[in-house]
């Protein structure tokens, strides 16, 4: 309000008369202010005018805030809550969301488009599901688009209304699920001139599984999918442009499949081939010291379908009572001298009470089981050494359960995985180092010497990172949290972006 002046009348009695000459003295200084009354001088028009918008909006403005009104009192301290797995729920379901929000075509990096590729180079190979393995067919599990059959033998493991997220997915499903989550993602252009990335959907992986096994497949046979696709690719426009530089391609196995240097060994050369090298590619297991290599998270069987089942589940894990100190799932390599699952087993027999063992020998672990689901939702930690190669599909299966990892390679996944687990390994997961483990360290000791709120934290962080860690159902992703397809594909058009600006070799 403004303020009201009453210098005026101080000093006058209440009962007094106006004289003569004053009021002689106003209509003199009425008659000298009549020229710049006039209509026609402007400039005091327009003056008043501001003068009269800003008291207008003074009078129509909201009334002042409390806080102005009280800003000399000093605010309360605030009340630094007890620890408790509860509290940090309710602060983990907000960040969740809200930290990993997607606004509907917001495209901050920028957009993809998708190369329309020869049949031959996906849909005709999974329409040929039955011929991919020699031991069995394949089409059960590249149903659903790459999410495999609905999981059936669990609901005395998980509750009911989240049942419907949790299907038999094949761990190297990603090159179908990553197609169809592309076909409808929400930053994809199908204008090419106006698009950051390329992406080429090729199943490089189920392009060589038929010859991977095959006793007398050639290196040829292995190639030729391979290097018919880069011919095709290579003779684009916008690849010709960028020598490749914006192109990525995601690779359903390990990096070590396609790295054959010699004609005699295992695996194709895909990677080798020139027209390859600054192609960006997504795989389950990266080779560290290739730039272009990007490690993302192994399938796993959840895949929810919205944000309700998702938050469900983390509060599931979260709340779980879980019985057991630590656990393993794996078997032996009985061909691999001193093997070191072997030692961990040993030491699970032993320690019975603390320990829980899901024997996986032969193929009882493909693919997920109910056993293996309930083994990891009732234990505090999870032991994961190196599968065939440094990395393994039960690293995911582990932390989606809320158990928290315990590693001895730094290649199983901090040097793999950087796009989605967190920096710090240490918030998340234990590291043993193996040598210590053979020289007789005893993996029981190490973990029981964990406080029980220090548990807490890591399993905070676990169940917090999640959504980087699974690949949603729906077409499009879920409404306001980013999971693992999000995240390789705006992390794919941020270092295009960033490529921009910087070096390429030719």
């Amino acid at each position: 309000m403004l303020p009201i002046s009453n210098n005026a009348s101080t000093d006058r009695p209440a009962n007094s008369k106006s004289k003569t000459p004053e009021v002689l003295d106003r209509k003199n200084l009425f008659d000298s202010l009549k020229p710049y009354l006039s209509f026609h001088h402007r400039r005091l028009w327009f003056f008043l005018a501001v003068v009269l918008l800003q008291l207008l909006i003074l009078l129509s403005a909201p009334s002042i805030p409390l806080y102005l009104s009280t800003a000399g009192t000093p605010n309360p301290s605030p009340t630094i809550p007890k620890l408790t797995s509860t509290s940090i729920a309710k602060t983990s379901i907000v960040s969740t969301v809200n930290n990993n929000s997607t606004t509907s075509g917001s495209c901050p990096y920028g957009k993809v488009y998708i190369y329309d590729l020869p049949p031959l180079f996906n849909s005709e190979i999974v329409k040929n599901c039955h011929d991919l393995n020699p031991w069995n067919s394949r089409c059960d599990a590249l149903s659903n688009s790459g999410f495999g059959k609905t999981a059936t033998g669990i609901s005395k493991v998980i509750p009911d209304n989240i049942r419907p997220s949790w299907f038999w997915t094949d761990q190297f499903s990603t090159e179908l699920i990553y197609h169809n989550r592309m076909l409808n993602y929400r930053c994809r252009t199908l204008k090419p001139e106006s698009a950051t990335a390329f992406y080429i959907p090729f199943y490089t992986g189920l392009a060589i599984e038929k010859y991977l096994f095959a006793s007398n497949s050639t290196a040829k046979e292995r190639d030729q999918h391979c290097k018919m696709m880069l011919d095709w690719v290579s003779d684009q426009p916008y690849f010709k442009k960028s020598n490749g530089w914006d192109h990525f391609i995601s690779m359903g196995r390990i990096s070590w499949d396609f790295r054959r240097s010699k004609e005699e060994d295992w695996g194709s050369s895909c990677i080798y081939m020139p027209k390859m090298r600054n192609i960006t590619r997504l795989l389950i297991e990266r080779n560290p010291w290739d730039y272009f290599d990007v490690g993302i998270p192994y399938p796993t069987g959840f895949h929810p379908s919205s944000a309700t089942d998702f938050i469900n589940w983390q509060e599931f894990v979260r709340t779980r009572r879980r019985n057991t100190l630590f656990c393993f799932a794996g078997a032996t390599r009985g061909i691999i001298k001193n093997d070191f699952r072997g030692i961990l087993l040993n030491q699970c027999y032993n320690e019975s009470d603390s320990c829980r063992v899901m024997d996986c020998a032969g193929s009882k672990c493909a693919n997920g089981t109910s056993e293996i689901l309930s083994t990891f939702l009732n234990s505090n930690f999870c032991l994961q050494p190196r599968g065939d190669s440094f990395t393994r599909r039960s690293i995911f299966d582990c932390m989606v359960a809320g158990s928290i990892p315990v590693f001895f390679w730094h290649r199983s996944a901090y040097l793999q995985y950087e796009w989605f687990l967190p920096t710090k390994p240490e918030s998340y997961s234990v590291f043993i180092d193996r040598n210590e483990v053979k020289n007789g360290t005893s993996i029981k000791s190490v973990l029981e010497k964990i406080s029980k709120e220090k548990v807490i934290k890591m399993r905070e962080k676990v169940i917090e990172i999640l959504p980087k860690l699974v690949y949603a159902k729906p077409n499009e992703g879920l409404e306001g949290i980013k999971d693992a397809f999000d995240v390789a594909v705006e992390g794919v058009l941020r270092r295009v972006k960033e490529r921009e600006e910087g070096y390429k070799w030719k």
